[in-house]
């Protein structure tokens, strides 16, 4: 039976998960796939934590860098010894059949790549259980194949890889998103295959989610005038998501200008807006209570607004910074 299956490097990117690198990497090790077919390569960018000291207690190739996570995986691709990478997030950790799941629809026709789905790893927590809620509506949307998937559940023929040219390391996040518009340029498709289970560590408090989506936010209008078509949305991340910035913008513009008294009126734009934006927030968090049977959800009409807000932030510094290296 191994015989027949692929052998596979399996990439981890770390920096600073010393709370779930073991769990990430005994699931890794716990795999139901042939030992000698697998090799487990940890690429960690610098942790200031026990990340690397816990991790080289397990059998796995482990390489210290200063590297951010794509350019960490162009390294890894490198050294991976086998035609099939993994790529699986330092704070995630995979069933185990996740392998042999999603390397038996490796070889269908035109794939060069094969994802699974995410649920919540930290459960208990009210704020990641929302955001692992919301994330797995998304991902129902997608059908037998997609453009692009986030790495942290991700099977690719390393052969595809090169082809394509990489990971885009000027991108220290979007990364996944940017490659995928690659993939899809060049003929390509990602199976995806649901029954294989990504269970992921998602951010725990308000604070830390702000920072996540702030980076997000710093690379989206980059992405954006790389790939012009993603504007346009898709199964991930849809139209609605994609305008709530821009949303924002119009609402924050309507109520300065109406500081100037002739302006005035456009408070009222201001107070239309608000009041829009709440609305299609409650909804959006009440269909996701009715379908979890989980009032705690209610706690996405928050974290939809530190979305929106720290997407907003990080398009407005990606943009003087943009304006202030020109002039240099």
């Amino acid at each position: 039976m191994s015989d027949i299956l692929p052998k596979v490097s399996v990439i981890v990117s770390s920096m600073n998960n010393e709370l779930t690198i073991e769990e990430c990497l005994q699931a890794l090790l716990a795999q139901n796939y042939p030992s000698d077919h697998m090799e487990i390569i940890l690429v960690d960018g610098g942790s200031k934590d026990k990340t690397v000291p816990l991790a080289q207690k397990y059998p796995v190739k482990i390489y210290q860098t200063t590297l951010n996570c794509p350019a960490a995986y162009n390294y890894a691709q490198k050294i991976a010894l086998y035609p099939i990478l993994g790529f699986v997030d330092s704070d995630a950790k995979v069933e185990t059949d996740w392998l042999k799941k999603l390397v038996s629809r490796i070889d269908e026709s035109d794939v060069g790549g094969v994802s699974g789905s995410i649920d919540t790893w930290n459960m208990d927590n009210p704020w990641a259980r929302s955001i692992g809620y919301e994330l797995k509506t998304r991902y129902r949307r997608i059908g037998k194949y997609t453009k692009r998937i986030a790495t942290m559940n991700l099977l690719l023929k390393k052969s595809v890889l090169e082809e394509v040219g990489g990971w885009a390391e000027d991108m220290p996040s979007q990364y996944d998103t940017e490659f995928g518009c690659r993939l899809t340029s060049k003929g390509y498709k990602i199976a995806y295959e649901p029954s294989s289970v990504c269970y992921h560590f998602n951010r725990p408090t308000l604070q830390k989610f702000y920072r996540q989506q702030f980076q997000y936010g710093k690379n989206t209008l980059r992405l954006y005038f790389k790939h012009g078509t993603l504007s346009q949305g898709d199964e991930i991340t849809d139209v609605g998501m994609n305008i709530q910035p821009i949303w924002l913008l119009t609402t924050i513009i309507s109520f300065l200008l109406g500081i100037v008294p002739r302006l005035r009126f456009l408070w009222c734009l201001t107070s239309v807006l608000l009041l829009a934006m709440f609305i299609y927030y409650v909804f959006s968090a009440a269909k996701i209570i009715v379908e979890f049977k989980d009032k705690s959800a209610i706690r996405l009409v928050l974290l939809y607004y530190v979305r929106s807000i720290a997407w907003f932030n990080g398009a407005v510094i990606a943009t003087v910074t943009y304006l202030g290296d020109r002039r240099k």
